[in-house]
This record gives C-alpha cells, sequence and structure tokens, in this order.
C-alpha cells in the first residue's frame, strides 16, 4: 500500500536567471515535490510523459525510493515543457512558452496498491484532474491542495468544487486575494475554511508562509538565503516537504502541520539554491536538521 500519493507534472523545464540558465532539465510540480518529500516519507506519484523523457530522469526518482508506477508513459506526444524566465524579483516567473504535450489528453488512474493511501497532495494541475485523483483514493487521511492563477482564472467553479473536498488548502498570497477577491489575506483565509478546509496555507515567498485554521493562525518565518540560483519549484519542495513531514509522523494535528511548515521552508530554501534538482540531489539529513534549527532560532524571543 503506498503511504503518500502525489498526483502532478513532470516536465522538461528550459530557464533562465539573473544568475544562470538550464535547458531542458528535469521539472515539474509531482517532480519537486516528491524528491522533497522523500527526505521524510516514501511518496509514489501519479502523472504522464512521453516516450521522450530522459530514463535516467526516471531512474533518478526511483534511486530516491520514489514509486514510479502510477507514471503513465505515453506514445502520443511530447513530455510536458516549460521554458522562463527570472528578473530580479525572484518571486515571479515569467512565462515565454508552454507545451502541454501529452499532458493535455492525460486521464489519471491510480494503480490499486495506491488507493489505500492515506497522505495526498494534489499538485498545481487543472482541477478536474485533482478531483479524478481524489474520488479514486478510499479514504485518505490528509489531503492538500495546490493551484495557480491560471486555473483560478479559468477553472474557477471547478477548483472551488475540489476545495470543499480537501483538508488542506495551499495558495500563494497573489492566488489567495485572486481567488477570494479581497486585498486581506486574513478575509481570503476566512472565505477559504468556509467552504470546507481545515487549514488554509497562504505562501509569501521570500516573506515565509502562513497558516490559519478555525481560531488560530501561525506565521512561518522566511529563511535569508545569501544565494539564489533558481526559485523554480520552490513552492512544490514546500508543499512535498511538508506532507512527507506528516506522512512521516502519522499525523494531522496542527502541532505537525507546523513543523511540517517549517520543514517545507528549509527544503524550499535548498531548493532555491541551485538549478532543477541539482541542490536537493545533494543534500543531507544533517544539513536539513541544521537549517531546521536555525528557523527555531529565528522565531525565538
Amino acid at each position: 500500500m503506498a503511504q503518500l500519493v502525489i498526483a502532478g507534472s513532470l516536465a522538461l523545464d528550459t530557464v533562465k536567471t539573473p544568475f544562470g540558465q538550464a535547458t531542458e532539465a528535469l521539472g515539474g510540480a509531482a517532480t519537486y515535490s516528491s524528491f522533497a518529500a522523500s527526505f521524510f516519507a516514501k511518496p509514489s506519484i501519479v502523472g504522464v510523459v512521453g516516450i521522450d523523457f530522459p530514463r535516467q530522469s526516471l531512474q533518478l526518482l526511483q534511486q530516491r525510493g520514489i514509486d514510479t508506477e502510477g507514471v503513465e508513459i505515453s506514445s502520443n506526444g511530447k513530455t510536458f515543457r516549460w521554458e522562463g524566465y527570472y528578473e530580479y524579483d525572484m518571486n515571479e516567473a515569467k512565462t515565454v512558452k508552454t507545451e502541454l504535450g501529452v499532458f493535455a489528453d492525460f486521464k489519471p488512474k491510480l494503480p490499486e496498491s495506491y488507493k489505500d493511501a492515506e497522505y495526498v497532495f494534489l499538485a498545481n494541475i487543472d482541477p478536474q484532474l485533482q478531483l479524478q485523483v481524489l474520488e479514486q483514493v478510499k479514504k485518505p487521511r490528509l489531503t492538500l491542495l495546490d493551484t495557480m492563477n491560471y486555473w483560478i482564472q479559468n477553472k474557477k467553479q471547478q477548483l472551488l468544487n475540489v476545495i470543499k473536498k480537501v483538508d488542506i488548502l495551499l495558495l500563494n498570497d497573489s492566488e489567495a486575494r485572486q481567488l477570494f477577491g479581497t486585498p486581506s489575506l486574513v478575509k481570503a483565509a476566512g472565505a477559504a475554511l468556509k467552504l470546507g478546509p481545515k487549514y488554509v496555507i497562504i505562501k509569501k515567498g521570500e516573506h515565509g508562509a502562513l497558516l490559519f485554521s478555525d481560531g488560530s493562525h501561525f506565521s512561518a518565518p522566511s529563511y535569508p538565503l545569501e544565494a539564489i540560483k533558481d526559485p523554480t519549484g520552490c513552492g512544490d519542495s514546500f508543499a512535498g516537504a511538508l506532507i512527507g513531514y506528516m506522512a512521516s509522523k502519522n499525523s494531522d494535528s496542527e502541532k505537525d502541520l507546523r513543523k511540517g511548515i517549517i520543514y517545507g521552508s528549509v527544503i524550499a530554501s535548498f531548493n532555491a539554491e541551485d538549478f532543477s534538482l541539482e541542490r536537493m540531489k545533494r543534500l543531507s539529513a544533517e544539513e536539513i536538521e541544521k537549517r531546521y534549527k536555525e528557523f527555531e532560532r529565528i522565531r525565538e524571543f
């Protein structure tokens, strides 16, 4: 039985920042989040790639203990591709080109062993696909949903339908304001909680993250990074580490969720230090724990 299922994109990214560039590098929401989760748990991923997807990229995920049985290899087109760039405001990516490829006609089908998963992360994909995945999982203990401005603008009602069925909603600050039509993040979180989730997490990029539940909230700091090379995948790494930590603790408590947010921030901060998965590939458990303790000191007063 799979403990943690992650549904999302596997992609080839071409990214340029003021500090370098990467061409056709391994990317995608499921890729980043599953790799981040693998520091804490054994994730299983659901997604699709074309036959042009490098075999060594799948092997890299498998070597991390990530189950790829749910990754469909389609001969009907090419792997999803994204091309973009960042200027000195590294909080915002500028998209040059998106090629959906085989993702355009993807219909997720979970292996039987995935259907009993207790922890589910619905990464940033079409809300209709997110719902299809959720409907195939029998009785999850904790479900986490991520999205983006494109789905808010183009499939708002479908997105709201999925939000009603999950435990944790994850948004960045601009998405929260857009979805709920308010400049106030507190009001946006309150409106989201009324839809059904137990928790709402609002990411604020280099300024940390906020957790809201009924009657309480938590503010997580950001890590003061000296060298940022590429922030692509940081939000996905944050989410993957968070749900991976919760799965490792076999928990759905707010106390552990707060710790999970800090671990998510830790992994995301490392991810920003290099392109693609390069920094996470070199990351050790000792480095993670050292930076976690630094986060604790940042918040001490």
